[in-house]
């Protein structure tokens, strides 16, 4: 599933290329036809992220309280994909949920875990149960701050838990932890401000950094040398898929094991 710097940059990328353009709107699988037919020919005007949510907002050209709106909710998952074509598209193939076609190109979503008309309300509520985003300008990291300060379960859980901190994934959530040194099964409540402090600053260094390249960055220069990337097109990490490799601080083996069904990389010694 991508983490939310890639929905960042997929939204920035779809305002680049679709924004203020009528477009062509249908779903060829049939599984949005309905509402691809209500947004048939609507100005594409916004897209952006909420964690790992993506929002495309439309409407029908005419300006104040005339103009018809829609707001699109996906949700990509693990199988979800965006791809782009030039015009004319091929013929689609396979299960495209949705085919957008724009002045100068076309994109298809496939397999999505959801594709949806929202409206306003809808997305209140979604935006009510995440927590801060550390890539939008509207977080607050002490709504973040109070959820884990009150929690007893473990740090590396309530990182990736979305209602405490939006758009942060497997990736982030170690090497944020280990970046601060901090163990993931401390309870929540256990961290200090100090701590938390320094994994936020971390997190709004970081992911920026996934946006602007396309891919996560996470090893400080001093330290980007020695074992190559856990595979051939991706950045260095300290432990994240590092499983009995050496630290690269401090030569101890890196530790796993599941963590509420997700895999947990840390350093046992540099993280005590």
């Amino acid at each position: 599933m991508p983490e939310g710097h890639a929905l960042h940059r997929l939204a920035r990328r779809q305002q680049r290329l679709l924004g203020g353009q009528r477009l062509s709107v249908s779903s060829p699988q049939g599984r949005f036809a309905h509402e691809a037919a209500l947004l048939d020919g609507m100005v594409f005007r916004r897209a952006e992220a909420w964690g790992k949510h993506l929002i495309h907002r439309y409407d029908d050209g005419r300006r104040g309280s005339a103009a018809t709106r829609r707001i699109v909710h996906i949700h990509l998952g693990i199988y979800g994909t965006f791809r782009e074509e030039s015009l004319p598209m091929p013929e689609p193939t396979g299960q495209v949920r949705m085919r957008l076609i724009g002045t100068d190109l076309g994109v298809d979503l496939r397999g999505p875990n959801a594709c949806e008309l929202y409206t306003r309300d809808d997305l209140e509520r979604l935006v009510a149960r995440l927590g801060p985003d550390p890539l939008r300008d509207d977080a607050d990291p002490e709504v973040a701050w109070k959820a884990i300060s009150r929690s007893r379960r473990p740090i590396g859980s309530l990182l990736m838990d979305q209602k405490v901190i939006a758009g942060v994934g497997n990736i982030y959530r170690a090497e944020v932890l280990f970046r601060a040194g901090v163990e993931p099964h401390r309870p929540g409540s256990a961290v200090t401000r100090d701590e938390f402090d320094e994994m936020w600053a971390d997190l709004l260094h970081l992911m920026p950094i996934g946006v602007r390249r396309g891919h996560i960055h996470v090893v400080r220069p001093e330290d980007d040398n020695g074992a190559p990337a856990y595979a051939s097109d991706r950045p260095r990490t300290y432990v994240y898929r590092r499983a009995g490799d050496p630290c690269r601080l401090c030569g101890a083996p890196i530790a796993w094991e599941e963590m509420e069904g997700r895999n947990l990389f840390w350093c046992p010694s540099c993280q005590p």
